[in-house]
């Protein structure tokens, strides 16, 4: 039986559709992180080391070949800071080279990269000097960003300079909360591990961590902008589409502002702003609120919402302003059930959809992730279009890969709510 399309909404001319990844996440045996040394400290409160992760440093050439393939045009990736300055000072030439390689192969293949410059993890020489809590950092980082325009020079338009910089500052403060042993050193760089558990309602941002990010960007920035006037750059907010309850509105203002809205109003000067949506948090007037009883949950335990792609567009583009461009940076769900993937990015690209109709500036959508992977601390979530066999690492494509792909080859993305199912000729497929 095959499933009725529905309407389709034709996207503009030059709209990027793809997928991301994150290089500690796929790479694998990141040595030199900060998240590398806190997974295997003994006795660490990471579950699951990364290891070979999908072995992508290796084997990104298939990987790009898959996406390609599957009709996408566009590929988020990031550069391993810890890989391109693995001590203070000492840039690796062959890391630099890898990654314009890497540039050149998606150019090659039709992929637009969309390059991200920090996503979550960092040196252990930076951790070591306080990773985002050090004076040192904003400077750090602008210099780390001028090796990393060698590597845009290849070909990149899109850059992202700091991944999520508001679940970096919050997993600062649970990280010290963790304890001031040797369990919380070194783990500054990695802030996203616990983010798959995180409880917004219990941690506040570390307002020092903010700041430095703030500077951080800024300086990043005008170092990448300076060496080519053409680069657009912007970074990525995790996007939390607070929900307040009856009478909770004021609550809820309050509560997103340090974990959020502070560091969309950063972005207001940049070249666009990569919005990152999964699921809401509903806000009463005593603060977060669980996950109703009966609810349909994620493999991480996440609402299934797939609205909560057009309301966080809608509420970046009212904080930011409608003059910066909006990227979909990341946008999926972790499930072993390939038909509630669909369903859940049918229902987001719809929402994106009616954004579109409406006027807002969005410029692609990059789902999370290209490739099943390691979401900081554990393999069991599985985001991806694509599946990866852990001891072979053979890619396999989803159903759901080439029911995207279809879409992006076409140019079109669902528009309404029609009803959700699987076609009959992608059932079977990969």
């Amino acid at each position: 039986m095959t499933h009725p399309t529905g309407p389709r909404l034709a996207l503009p001319e030059g709209f990027l559709m793809g997928a991301s990844t994150s290089a500690h996440q796929v790479e694998g045996n990141n040595v030199g992180s900060d998240w590398w040394a806190v997974e295997n400290r003994p006795g660490s409160f990471v579950a699951e080391r990364s290891g070979d992760a999908a072995d992508s440093f290796h084997r990104w050439p298939e990987d790009m070949d898959l996406l390609s393939e599957l009709g996408f045009n566009a590929y988020r990736f990031s550069i391993e800071w810890a890989r391109i300055e693995p001590e203070r000072g000492h840039v690796s030439r062959a890391a630099v080279a890898h990654y314009r390689a890497m540039v050149r192969g998606a150019l090659d293949r039709g992929l637009t990269p969309v390059v991200t410059l920090h996503h979550f993890t960092s040196p252990k020489w930076f951790s070591a000097l306080g990773g985002w809590a050090s004076p040192e950092a904003p400077a750090l980082f602008a210099g780390y960003a001028e090796v990393a325009a060698e590597i845009l020079a290849a070909g990149v338009r899109h850059v992202a300079t700091i991944n999520e910089p508001n679940m970096i500052a919050l997993m600062h403060t649970m990280i010290r909360r963790l304890g001031s042993g040797r369990e919380a050193e070194g783990a500054e760089g990695g802030e996203e591990a616990g983010a798959v558990a995180f409880d917004a309602g219990t941690v506040e941002p570390d307002a020092d961590v903010t700041r430095s990010l703030i500077r951080a960007h800024r300086a990043a920035y005008d170092v990448l902008k300076a060496a080519d006037p053409g680069l657009q750059v912007g970074w990525t907010v995790a996007n939390q589409v607070y929900q307040p309850e009856p009478g909770a509105a004021e609550a809820a203002r309050a509560h997103a502002h340090p974990r959020e809205d502070v560091f969309l109003e950063a972005a207001r000067e940049d070249d666009w702003i990569g919005v990152q949506a999964y699921t809401l948090h509903r806000i009463g007037p005593d603060g977060p609120l669980p996950v109703e009883p009966g609810v349909e949950t994620t493999l991480t335990g996440w609402e299934f919402y797939p609205e909560a792609l057009g309301l966080a567009i809608r509420h970046t583009v009212a904080v930011v302003g409608p003059h910066v461009p909006v990227l979909v940076t990341e946008n999926g769900i972790a499930t072993d059930d390939d038909e509630r993937r669909i369903a859940y990015t049918t229902g987001a690209l719809a929402s994106l959809a009616a954004a579109l109709r409406d006027g807002i500036d969005v410029r692609g959508y990059l789902h999370w992730s290209a490739l099943d992977n390691y979401e900081w601390g554990s393999y069991r979530p599985t985001f991806g279009l694509i599946a990866v066999d852990p001891r072979t690492f053979a890619r396999t494509p989803k159903p759901s890969a080439r029911w995207l792909g279809a879409l992006a080859r076409a140019a079109h993305i669902p528009d309404g709510q029609p009803p959700v199912g699987v076609p009959a000729d992608v059932r079977s497929a990969g």
